[in-house]
């Protein structure tokens, strides 16, 4: 999706006020795991704790050889089934005599509840700019749940449409695996529900990145800074947030590479690298960020084959680990485009097995998470085949986040067939907004 202009703009806007969504939702029910498992206290790892938020995902299904009749008793029982191998998903969160969150393997079912909507799938419309509003619906909220422990970890809602489509709606607790680990998990449940092996099992043993003993901070971990907010930021906040998507296709994406390299300061960077540069200095400047405002750039980078040695195929957990660059507005917005650039390289090559075991470390002895004052928080979903989630009716039509967890997110995703496009889905206060989308597009 591009990000809109002029008539456009606004024939959008007016569409999606005309059009609201109706979803009546039945009962909710638990989902037990198929047999019997362990009844366990299980451990969460230190990397497991620091990104401990509910995501919420819908995946929008049509086939022309099937209906919808049958996809919520399909689901519910393929759900059961791959809970065995997945028990952690049945128990529910609490906290260990460590002050650490842990899962008691108590077996008592994800949460699954089954819903109708007044209309066609199609009315939905375009899901790739978040719209909680909307989407929110078709993710079931635990009612009166005054925390994430009275959440259990998985909660999914089957919505029929008019039309023979439906949408899977999933709330999923971060601590219990990153996007490959959710990825391989949903996965899972799809080959289940063709009556298919699992093609990766999980690794369980979570222990693998226990701290150690006695822990070891051989690194400063500035991604546990915490910044105090600009007056400016702050009162920019007060205003309606707005969420928008912005399109980069290959062309563009390799116009802003060269731009990266083009004074001969790095010799090549990754679209990671410069897509990161490019929204950290926009966001800032669009912010309005006080020349000497410390700003923090914050995102997670895979260390499954960083880890010395490497975290085994199907780890069942995070195995991501933050790192951050840190520099003054005016340094980042006044200097090339290939400083900032270089930051971001440089906050990726950091993350090597000893500094990652600092990091666990360093959690182990401080309990501190990584705050989001003046910080901007990337993650990136462009690697994740959600599009090939596939329960019997065909891969997904769409599919992407209901919204983005905190307002210093901004997520990146992959566009397209041929998954080379990517979608930068972000929210700013109306006016900073304006100025993000013109500083983007220059």
């Amino acid at each position: 999706m591009v990000s809109e202009h002029g008539e456009a703009a606004a024939e959008e806007n007016l569409t999606a006020k005309m059009f609201q969504l109706s979803v009546e939702q039945g009962e909710a029910s638990l989902v037990p795991p198929e047999k019997e498992t362990e009844r366990v206290l299980y451990f969460l790892s230190n990397l497991d704790q620091n990104i401990a938020v509910i995501v919420r995902t819908v995946y929008c299904f049509k086939s022309p050889d099937q209906g919808n009749e049958k996809a919520g008793d399909v689901i519910r029982e393929a759900l059961s089934k791959v809970l065995v191998h997945y028990y952690p998903l049945a128990g529910r969160l609490t906290v260990s005599s460590e002050r650490k969150l842990i899962v008691d393997c108590t077996g008592e079912g994800a949460v699954f509840v089954e819903a109708i909507a007044d209309c066609e799938m199609e009315q939905i419309g375009d899901i790739a700019k978040p719209d909680p509003s909307m989407l929110g619906k078709l993710v079931y909220d635990v009612p009166g749940a005054k925390n994430m422990l009275e959440i259990p970890p998985l909660v999914a809602q089957v919505t029929k449409f008019k039309c023979g489509g439906f949408i899977l709606g999933l709330a999923m607790n971060h601590c219990m695996f990153d996007g490959l680990g959710a990825m391989e998990f949903v996965n899972s449940w799809c080959e289940t529900a063709r009556g298919l092996p699992l093609s990766v099992p999980p690794f369980m043993d979570r222990t693998v990145l226990e701290a150690r003993d006695p822990p070891l901070l051989e690194f400063p971990h500035h991604e546990f800074r915490e910044i105090p907010d600009s007056p400016r930021t702050i009162s920019l906040y007060q205003e309606e947030m707005l969420y928008k998507s912005f399109y980069f296709d290959p062309h563009r994406i390799e116009h802003l590479k060269s731009r990266a390299t083009g004074d001969g300061v790095l010799h090549s960077c990754t679209t990671f690298e410069a897509l990161s540069a490019l929204v950290w200095r926009a966001r800032t400047a669009a912010l309005r960020v006080e020349h000497d405002q410390q700003t923090k750039l914050l995102f997670a980078v895979d260390g499954r084959s960083r880890f010395d040695p490497p975290l085994p195929k199907g780890y069942f957990g995070n195995g991501i680990v933050l790192t951050s660059a840190l520099c003054d507005a005016g340094e980042l917005l006044e200097k090339p485009f290939s400083f900032a650039v270089g930051l971001v390289q440089k906050a990726v090559r950091m993350i090597t097995d000893g500094y990652m075991r600092s990091a666990i470390d360093y959690f182990e002895v401080t309990r501190v998470r990584p705050p989001l004052t003046a910080t901007l928080l990337i993650t990136t979903w462009s690697r994740l085949t959600f599009h090939a989630t596939d329960f019997g009716w065909g891969k997904p039509v769409q599919s992407g986040p209901v919204a983005l967890p905190e307002k210093e997110v901004i997520l990146f995703l992959s566009h397209g067939k041929e998954r080379r496009s990517t979608n930068v889905l972000l929210g700013l206060p109306d006016s900073a907004m304006v100025a993000f989308q013109e500083l983007i597009e220059m």
